[in-house]
């Protein structure tokens, strides 16, 4: 449902002072174009996408060198090339400053706190360049780490990238399979871990993990020191060393970048790995450069030396999102460990204290919020912070209330979505438009972001496949071993030929505005008709007795009926009252479609080391088939609460 006003409207000073208006002048002027507003501009971007690209490359200051063209073959979306004279490093990049200030600030929970200059950045990523060097590792090669969210992590993906070799993390709380059907693939010539971690204030010791990880992957290991006895997990690890051993023979000097072609490889990324072993999807230096850097500044009004916070894991897409933040001159704000330990007000408690300007988490976690009664707008002090960014799931129209009602009512709220696939977002915030309740503003610039219907047909107001009709810097280059790109064009464009397929069921609202329903290969079918989860989740979890919810499709008949799995709250027990209210709250709210068959109590709902539940794994559970890849969630042994229900074989 709609509002009649906007939670938010940008004051003409945010608007004045937004590097996007600035941006949009610069370009009316280098292309001689008169935008009358930021919908005609983002008409532009993606008309004249070679134009809009090179003026995100000069506005930003790119270090490289450019070439004379900018996009080639745009007419087909999977041969198309930007820049392909261009050469640039990704680390010079994200180097590009110095001095005594803060680069990187770091808490793990509340047992490790830490600072590194900028100059400390620098003589550090000098150190391992060399060390890498020494080790053999060469432009291509990958360096696989399975880290925590800590400052030396960030180091050394930034020595990885200086020399062109390929960087790839997860984070060490995945299971040694999980570690191995990730970094296995990929035959990293270095394997680094750390020596434990911290999570809900107990100490997760991780050497025998590590140990036989690094004996399968067959790589050399270095050992980082954080949380546990790093001298013992050596002892352990064979062939093995310590991060101070392994960078001590080197002095600090001026980091030397490799000039490589923008479309070289810089990431591999991992597919969720829910339904299989993980794709691995290659992404590039120039690619994920720029579409940061215009995420960054022109989305986010990100400017040098303001403090840029994500919560996430090594594992997730936005730590890569993240650590772009150093080409802007930003401060990252990094942590590890659990955003509830000692207490939910932790991650505030950080904010005010290094005055966050941008502060970015996930929809569960602002839900969770709402639902625990913690009001940071009345216990601390934002004064500083002036945007949130929401992903991972569609944020609920009550979580954006909960945002303007609890943590601050002037605030430019930014739900974002995008994934692993591009390294970045499809759909995201806009710091010139309003905000809606339970809406993202708009498409990103430079992405020719649509609705289809099943037909391949746009569709305004009514829910279709989300589609990207024109190719864009962030696409992936590849996906490792496969040689021929058969799995690469069956993952986005087998739906529409030559057109990405996302793979999410969204709709454009009445705003210009975008609602994200849920996944596509997790809509429900009942009768036919497409419902998306989120619009059941949306109902069910304002509800104070519901904790979490997760909803599928059972085959039943020649129909599907719609099974909704809740998490109470403590205490509380699923009768025949709280499942009538269940019902009527769902079917007021969304519509007599939504309302499910069955209700069935669950103790705990499986979901992915990022936090997004896993509502096909559950759908397979019910079904007798068999769930491929449990290695990839936080919490497999939830999924045993879904084999052979009773309640679900009637």
């Amino acid at each position: 449902m709609q509002t009649e006003k906007p939670l938010w409207i940008p004051s003409q000073h945010v608007i004045d002072e937004a590097p996007l208006t600035a941006f949009m002048e610069f370009c009316s002027q280098r292309f001689e174009r008169k935008f009358e507003d930021i919908d005609e501009f983002h008409s532009w971007s993606v008309t004249e996408s070679g134009d809009f690209w090179s003026g995100v490359w000069d506005f930003c200051g790119v270090v490289g060198s450019k070439g004379e063209v900018s996009l080639v073959n745009d007419d087909v979306m999977l041969d198309a090339r930007f820049f392909p004279a261009a050469t640039l490093n990704f680390a010079e990049n994200l180097l590009r400053y110095s001095g005594e200030g803060d680069a990187l600030v770091f808490r793990g929970e509340d047992k490790a706190r830490n600072r590194m200059s900028w100059n400390e950045l620098h003589a550090l990523v000098s150190k391992l360049q060399q060390a890498l060097k020494m080790a053999g590792v060469a432009q291509g090669d990958r360096v696989a780490a399975m880290m925590p969210n800590i400052p030396e992590t960030v180091a050394f993906m930034l020595a990885t990238a200086s020399i062109g070799a390929v960087w790839s993390s997860c984070s060490p709380d995945f299971g040694e399979q999980g570690v191995l059907d990730r970094f296995g693939q990929i035959e990293p010539k270095l394997f680094i871990a750390c020596d434990g971690y911290w999570y809900n204030g107990k100490l997760q010791n991780v050497g025998t993990k590590i140990a036989a990880v690094s004996a399968t992957l067959g790589a050399p290991t270095i050992i980082v020191p954080y949380a546990g006895d790093a001298a013992e997990v050596v002892a352990k690890v064979k062939g093995s060393a310590l991060l101070e051993g392994f960078i001590a023979p080197y002095q600090a000097k001026p980091v030397e970048y490799v000039q490589l072609p923008f479309a070289h490889p810089l990431y591999v990324l991992f597919s969720s790995g829910t339904t299989g072993v993980p794709k691995c999807i290659v992404h590039s230096a120039g690619g994920t450069l720029l579409q940061h850097l215009k995420e960054h500044q022109l989305h986010c009004s990100l400017k040098k030396e303001e403090k840029l916070f994500y919560f996430t894991t090594c594992g997730w897409m936005m730590w890569n999102w993240l650590v772009s933040g150093l080409a802007v001159g930003a401060t990252l704000c990094l942590f590890d460990g659990s955003p509830f330990y000692p207490d939910g007000n932790v991650l505030f408690d950080y904010a005010a204290d290094e005055r966050f300007a941008v502060f970015g988490t996930s929809a569960k976690y602002i839900d969770t919020m709402r639902k625990s009664g913690l009001t940071p707008m009345i216990t601390h002090d934002l004064s500083s912070l002036r945007m949130i960014t929401s992903t991972g799931s569609p944020l609920s129209p009550e979580g954006f209330s909960f945002v303007y009602e609890g943590i601050k009512p002037d605030i430019h709220l930014a739900s974002i979505s995008g994934g692993t696939d591009i390294v970045s977002c499809f759909v995201l915030g806009n710091p010139l438009k309003p905000v809606w309740r339970g809406e993202i503003q708009g498409p990103g610039l430079g992405l020719a972001m649509d609705v289809w219907d099943d037909d391949g047909q746009p569709v305004r107001l009514e829910k279709g496949e989300l589609v990207c009709t024109k190719a864009f810097p962030s696409m992936p280059i590849m996906f490792w071993n496969d040689a021929d790109g058969a799995k690469y064009r069956a993952a986005y464009f087998d739906r529409f030929g030559n057109v990405w397929c996302h793979g999410d069921f969204a709709a454009w609202t009445a705003h210009d505005g975008l609602i994200i329903y849920g996944r596509s290969d997790a809509t429900l079918n009942p009768g036919g008709v497409r419902i998306g989860t989120a619009e059941i989740y949306n109902q069910v979890e304002q509800m104070d007795e519901v904790v979490e919810a997760l909803c599928i499709g059972q085959d039943w008949g020649d129909d599907v009926r719609v099974v909704l799995f809740v998490r109470l709250a403590p205490g509380l027990n699923l009768d025949e009252e709280l499942a009538m209210r269940i019902r009527t709250k769902i079917r007021t709210g969304a519509s007599p479609r939504h309302v499910p068959t069955k209700i069935i109590s669950v103790s705990d709902i499986p979901r992915t080391k990022s936090g997004k539940i896993v509502e096909l794994a559950v759908r397979e559970m019910v079904h007798g088939l068999i769930v491929k890849n449990k290695e990839a969630l936080a919490n497999p042994e939830a999924l045993d609460l879904y084999r052979n229900l009773a309640e679900l074989q009637v």
